[in-house]
């Protein structure tokens, strides 16, 4: 039996997956992030920056990748439920950046919002779509895994 043959075990396959769509998520939010910050010259751009994107995104998909293996372990209908919780968390985390009060001035502030939101909502894309999405592909697993 050749080792490559060999199927790999869920845990593996969740949580690279999920590595695998956090570094894609994290040049989509620092692509993001670059043209948003040049098109509108946001002047506010020292807690979210390249480096906070690059760390932060890739924590949160190693984080998001033994969720999906916990819902994937001990449910049924665990795809079905992780993308439920991760839509959800999306758009409670996009309200909850619409709140928060970054600066007095209400231009920047706004374009504030917009930056997160945008951020959040790429992030929560990467786990609600992609990683089932590329966890049930057979090419994906054959060739990338």
């Amino acid at each position: 039996m050749d080792y490559y043959d060999s199927r790999k075990s869920l845990f593996y396959r969740a949580f690279m997956t999920s590595v695998f769509t956090g570094i894609f998520a994290t040049l989509a939010t620092m692509c993001y992030d670059l043209v948003f910050i040049e098109y509108m010259k946001y002047p506010l751009s020292a807690i979210i920056n390249v480096s906070s994107l690059i760390f932060g995104i890739n924590l949160v998909f190693l984080l998001i990748g033994l969720v999906y293996y916990f819902f994937l372990q001990f449910f049924k209908k665990g795809d079905t439920l992780f993308i439920v919780l991760f839509v959800l968390l999306t758009a409670f985390f996009v309200l909850k950046a619409w709140a928060i009060h970054r600066t007095d001035d209400v231009t920047v502030n706004i374009q504030f919002h917009y930056l997160l939101s945008g951020i959040i909502i790429i992030t929560g894309m990467g786990a609600f779509f992609v990683i089932p999405f590329l966890f049930h592909n057979k090419k994906f697993e054959e060739y990338v895994l």
